[in-house]
């Protein structure tokens, strides 16, 4: 009576968890996801350095957009040209660093979404029940470093954007902004953190110890009557 009392607790308490981190892996799924849309975006939209407007530049005739891939010209008359950078020599040393980070990160979001899912409890995927905490351990430090890859970059461009256009020897024609995809690269990058923080704290694997405790009281209880003769 005593084992089938503490059989079912431990399975109740299993079934317990086990809701409470499908609703966690959820949550970070649909974190992970919005951070790969926004670590996409920010990698192909030529909105990293926009055209300063001070001084005198107050009214210009042309709006300079700096991406990894292109640079974009706004005309005043709302006509917009676009030119794919011929080297990559031509890119600045941040935005070389940007191209790789962002590709890698995007690149390691999507497989750490893939593990997710394989290794989360709403699926089923993976029958064994010991290997899917592991997963989830894994997809989340993915989401970890994919989120790192993508800060790191954003934080560095607009660290040399604010110090060119604090440089009173660059006239200010050559004086650029932080564009949109900087903004866009923090937020994906925050949510990343997060959902990776979220997967490595309710995704532990579990310990051994309930099933060696329902083993000590069978054997325990079967005990006494291996004693009558």
């Amino acid at each position: 009576m005593e084992q089938n009392l503490k059989t079912s607790s431990t399975g109740f308490q299993r079934k317990k968890n086990r809701m409470g981190s499908s609703g966690v892996q959820m949550v970070c799924v649909a974190l992970g996801v919005m951070g790969l849309i926004g670590a996409i975006v920010c990698c192909a939209l030529p909105l990293w350095k926009v055209s300063a407007f001070i001084g005198n530049n107050i009214l210009t005739a042309q709006d300079y957009q700096d991406g990894l891939w292109m640079q974009c010209v706004k005309q005043s008359t709302g006509q917009q040209q676009c030119k794919v950078y011929d080297s990559m020599l031509e890119l600045s040393s941040d935005l070389q660093a940007a191209r790789a980070m962002t590709i890698i990160s995007c690149m390691l979001c999507g497989l750490s979404i893939l593990v997710l899912f394989c290794g989360a409890d709403f699926t089923t995927c993976v029958q064994n029940e010991d290997a899917k905490p592991k997963l989830s351990l894994v997809a989340g430090v993915g989401l970890l470093l994919a989120g790192l890859l993508v800060i790191i970059p954003v934080s560095w461009s607009a660290n040399i954007t604010v110090r060119d256009f604090n440089n009173p020897l660059l006239p200010n024609s050559q004086k650029r902004e932080m564009g949109a995809c900087i903004y866009i690269g923090w937020a994906a990058g925050v949510l990343l953190i997060l959902a990776g923080g979220l997967l490595c704290c309710f995704s532990r694997p579990k310990s051994g110890s309930s099933g060696g405790t329902a083993k000590y009281y069978s054997n325990s209880a079967s005990a006494p009557n291996k004693n009558y003769v």
